[in-house]
């Protein structure tokens, strides 16, 4: 059980934190810039590199574990947890590319890929979780906020793979194998359940403001650096400089608890107000006696309780009943709504289709002519975290001043989705960057509106198990798109293009139409059912926020 005295004080610290767990948990975007090297040393063709491209999907989403044991485990054990995947599984990959162990069976690399990425699963659900509990008035803008640090970390891995290691994959896979446990290691006693920031108001919108403001920096910064990099060619010393820069920017989001505790502010609250907020958390006096000592353990407050104005209220001795929409569902009660799986599907066919581009991002580059993919991983990046950032922040305004049910923001993305595939299936180089511009913003859009959308729904309580399972929208997808249907297509032609018939290298724009035809009408699929998404719940958000905040929370801020 997660206990108020275990962190009693201000989130924020643990926010500063959760951004480099989530930075660290983008491992699994690097796999673009190592594939190549993957894909020589182990003599692959491009079904079997799509495969691997699938082990890392699956990996990094398969979260069921990590949903299940983070009411029952402390944060900082499944960091400890994802820290031990990530040096395990990066590195046998390790030793794979460089060759150290040669031969290394296929099976083995495909299995040591599952591990690696899956330190993401657990790195992203304690912070996520974390967070969101700390945080449960805000739950749209701090998945945004972290998943838009997770789609940015992609660029940061892409400035240290082309500045500091020089572009070298071995390289790369020696600073996962290393950096990230030594990152988990360095915040994991930040990242923990604190007292729950149950005040909406104008200090709390500010310091979110600051931190997607510097994000939005941080993206711009990383994404300039890698363009003059490549147009450039800067100095070791230049790059050197740049990515301690980048460090700083990452390090702006403990601005905020350095100002709160150097610049304290005392908000005068009457006995009226006191009152109020007590009744309303339905909670005895006697708790901040249970906070503070540590002898009456057995007594203690569990933080669900805290969290009942952000989760919908608790009702104390209330008769059993199956709750509604709005409320906290058990993962078997999620699991027969029919709202459920329309949210998996559409989620499904839109990270499904986005991550099958990711994976053969690479391939697609040097079918129209661009070998040097690095600048189009990091645009694909930049836009992935601005999709991240804005989709949760937009929602968050939807859903406070029209009453808007979140999945709209899907609809409208899945209708742009359908019309950049088809661009990439015209083969044309002019539309190659802005194609992979607008699939960046669309692919975040998908992951920071799920978030929310779910734990709207289905509640906080069980949020873990719910989340992770929605996520495996994205191995899915990889499988039956990306290696099934994108490593055939690619295979196929590339023998039709090769002299003596054999698989190789294939070029021009048939690699990958086929496939590109076919995303585009999954994406028309998805949108028509997240309209009916949207129409179904939208008496849902009528209900949670009328008059413009979280109708349940609405008395702690008055």
């Amino acid at each position: 059980m997660i206990r108020v005295k275990e962190g009693s004080r201000p989130p924020w610290v643990g926010l500063g934190a959760a951004v480099w767990v989530e930075i660290a948990a983008g491992c699994a975007y690097t796999f673009p810039l190592y594939s190549h090297a993957l894909k020589t040393a182990l003599g692959l063709n491009q079904q079997q590199l799509t495969l691997l491209g699938v082990a890392n999907d699956f990996g990094e989403n398969f979260g069921l574990l990590p949903g299940v044991l983070c009411n029952r485990l402390a944060p900082w054990i499944s960091l400890l947890i994802g820290a031990a995947c990530s040096l395990v599984g990066f590195g046998v990959v390790l030793l794979a590319v460089s060759q150290v162990v040669p031969a290394m069976p296929y099976w083995l690399v495909w299995f040591a890929l599952c591990v690696a990425t899956n330190s993401s699963a657990w790195l992203g659900t304690a912070a996520l979780v974390t967070n969101m509990r700390n945080f449960p008035l805000s739950r749209g803008t701090v998945a945004g906020i972290l998943k838009g640090y997770i789609g940015l970390s992609a660029a940061v891995f892409t400035e240290i793979y082309t500045g500091v290691l020089h572009d070298s994959s071995t390289k790369l896979l020696f600073f996962l194998t290393i950096g990230i446990p030594a990152i988990c290691i360095l915040v994991m006693y930040f990242v923990r359940p604190c007292t729950p920031s149950l005040e909406d108001d104008s200090l709390e919108r500010g310091h979110f403001i600051f931190v997607q403001i510097m994000s939005v920096l941080l993206g711009l910064y990383l994404l300039t650096s890698t363009v003059l990099d490549h147009v450039l060619g800067l100095s070791k010393s230049i790059t050197y400089l740049l990515s301690v820069f980048v460090v700083l920017l990452i390090l702006a989001p403990f601005a905020i608890p350095i100002k709160m505790t150097l610049y304290p502010v005392n908000k005068k609250r009457s006995n009226d107000d006191l009152k109020s907020q007590e009744e309303t958390l339905l909670v005895p006096t006697e708790l901040e006696t249970n906070i503070t000592n540590p002898e009456l353990d057995d007594e203690s407050v569990d933080v669900d309780i805290l969290l009942a104005e952000g989760e919908g209220g608790v009702q104390l001795n209330k008769k059993k009943r199956r709750p509604r929409r709005g409320e906290d569902f058990n993962f078997r009660q999620a699991l027969v709504k029919a709202d459920f799986w329309l949210l998996f599907v559409v989620y499904f066919l839109g990270v499904g289709s986005g991550v099958t581009v990711l994976n053969n991002l690479a391939q697609i580059g040097i079918a129209v002519g661009v070998n040097d993919t690095t600048i189009m991983l990091s645009v694909f990046s930049f836009c992935n975290f601005i999709g991240r950032l804005g989709g949760g922040g937009i929602s968050e305004y939807l859903v406070r001043t029209r009453m808007l049910p979140r999945p709209v923001l899907m609809t409208v993305t899945q209708i742009i989705m359908v019309i950049t595939y088809l661009l990439f299936a015209s083969g044309f180089n002019a539309t190659l960057y802005a194609s992979v511009a607008l699939l960046g913003v669309c692919f975040g859009t998908q992951f920071s509106v799920m978030i929310p959308t779910a734990s709207e729904l289905f509640g906080l309580k069980h949020f873990g198990k719910i989340f992770n399972f929605m996520s495996l929208g994205n191995p899915l997808g990889a499988f039956l798109f990306s290696s099934i249907l994108a490593g055939y297509v690619y295979d196929a032609e590339a023998a039709k293009q090769s002299i003596d018939g054999s698989s190789g290298t294939c070029l021009g724009p048939n690699c990958f139409r086929i496939t590109f035809f076919v995303l585009a009408g999954l994406c028309a699929l998805g949108t028509v059912l997240s309209v009916v998404l949207t129409v179904r719940i939208k008496p849902v958000y009528q209900m949670l926020y009328a008059g413009g905040s979280f109708r349940m929370s609405q008395s702690s801020l008055h």
